[in-house]
C-alpha cells in the first residue's frame, strides 16, 4: 500500500467528508435518526481505536471495555444532573473518572498475563456492570439517569442536530489523532515489544508492568471520553448500554479490521454498525449475514481488512518526514 495514501491531499479530502459531505447529506436526508446513526459510528470508532492500543498494539486481550465506556458515561451524566457541570467540563472528568477506576483495577491485574488477564478483565466489567445496576441511590439502577442537559462550548448551547454532530465529530477526531500518535511512534514500539514477548521486553529493560498500566488507563480514558457523548447524545444512560456484548461488539471491530492497525479499527467499526442498519429491512435475517460476513472476513482475511504492515506503512509516510537530523539524515522508521 503507497505511503502517499496519508498526503496532505488525501488528509483534506478526510476531513471534508467528514466535516462537509457527511453533514450535509444528513441534512438533505431530514431524519434525526441519521443524525442519531452518524453519532453511533463515530462513537464506536473512537471506542475501537481506544480498544485498539490495549488488544491491537499492546496484545493484552482485554474484556472490559464497554464498562469504562458505561464509567464514562455515568460520570458525565450525573455530573450534568447533579451538580450542573457544563458539557465541556463533564467530556474531560468522564475520560479521568474512567482512567481512574482502570488506574486502581490495573494495579493488582497488570501483573496477569494471556487468558488470565482476560479472564480478570471480564470480572471486572460484570462488577461495574452489577455496581450500575445495583447502585439505585446513585447511578438510578436500572432505569438508569436521564440527562436534559444540552451540549454547550463555553456558554453557547448546542441544540440542532447538526450542531451535536459536529461536535461528536470534532471530539473524536482529536482523539483518534491522539491514539494515531500513540500507536505510531516509539512508544507505540515499546508496546509492541510488549505483544511479541514480553519477558524479552522486560530483559531489555523496558517496565512492562508501568507500561501495561499506561497504556490500559490511556484506553479507559478514550473509552470514557465516548461514553460522555453517548450521554450527551442519547440524554438518557443505563446499564444495558454497556454489556459484555458490547465489549464483544468492540473487540470484532478491532479483530475484523486488523489487530495492531488504527485504520482497520475504524473501518471495523463503519462496518459493523453500518451493514446491520443497511439490512434492517430483512429482520432478523440480517444478524445471520453480518455473522457471516464476520467469519468470512477472518477465514480469508485473518490479518484484517486493513492489516497492521500496511497501517505502519502508511504512519511511516507520515510521520517520517519529522523525524530528520540536522543534516536531512531520517531517523526513528528505517
Amino acid at each position: 500500500m503507497s505511503e502517499r495514501l496519508l498526503s496532505p491531499s488525501i488528509c483534506i479530502a478526510m476531513l471534508l467528508l467528514i466535516f462537509l459531505v457527511v453533514p450535509l447529506g444528513l441534512h438533505l436526508q431530514g431524519g434525526g435518526y441519521a443524525y442519531q446513526l452518524a453519532c453511533l459510528v463515530l462513537i464506536f470508532s473512537l471506542l475501537s481505536s481506544s480498544l485498539h492500543l490495549v488488544s491491537g498494539v499492546a496484545g493484552l486481550l482485554h474484556l472490559g471495555q464497554a464498562a469504562f465506556y458505561g464509567v464514562g458515561a455515568y460520570v458525565a451524566a450525573l455530573a450534568g444532573v447533579t451538580f450542573h457541570v457544563p458539557f465541556w467540563l463533564a467530556l474531560p472528568l468522564a475520560g479521568l473518572g474512567s482512567a481512574l477506576v482502570a488506574f486502581i483495577v490495573a494495579l493488582p491485574t497488570m501483573r496477569l498475563v494471556s487468558i488470565y488477564f482476560a479472564v480478570a478483565t471480564l470480572a471486572i466489567g460484570q462488577l461495574i456492570f452489577l455496581v450500575t445496576t445495583n447502585w439505585v441511590d446513585v447511578t438510578g439502577g436500572p432505569n438508569g439517569v436521564t440527562l436534559f442537559s444540552p451540549m454547550d462550548l463555553f456558554g453557547f448551547e448546542i441544540t440542532s442536530n447538526t450542531g451535536i454532530y459536529y461536535m461528536v465529530a470534532v471530539t473524536v477526531c482529536l482523539s483518534v489523532w491522539a491514539i494515531y500518535r500513540l500507536s505510531y511512534s516509539y512508544y507505540g514500539n515499546a508496546l509492541r515489544a510488549l505483544r511479541e514477548d514480553d519477558q524479552c521486553a522486560a530483559a531489555m529493560g523496558i517496565d512492562t508492568v508501568r507500561l501495561k498500566t499506561q497504556v490500559f488507563t490511556v484506553a479507559a480514558f478514550f473509552a470514557g471520553i465516548a461514553g460522555a457523548l453517548w450521554a450527551y447524545t442519547t440524554g438518557y444512560v443505563s446499564p444495558n448500554d454497556f454489556k459484555f456484548s458490547d465489549t464483544i461488539l468492540i473487540l470484532a471491530m478491532v479483530v475484523v479490521g486488523g489487530l495492531g492497525s488504527l485504520p482497520g479499527a475504524i473501518v471495523g467499526a463503519f462496518l459493523l454498525i453500518l451493514l446491520p442498519e443497511a439490512l434492517r429491512s430483512l429482520g432478523d435475517v440480517r444478524n445471520l449475514i453480518v455473522g457471516v460476513v464476520m467469519f468470512l472476513s477472518i477465514l480469508f482475511l485473518p490479518k484484517g481488512l486493513c492489516g497492521e504492515v500496511p497501517a505502519i506503512s502508511l504512519a511511516r509516510g507520515a510521520l517520517g518526514g519529522a523525524w530528520k537530523k540536522a543534516d536531512g539524515q531520517k531517523v526513528g522508521w528505517k
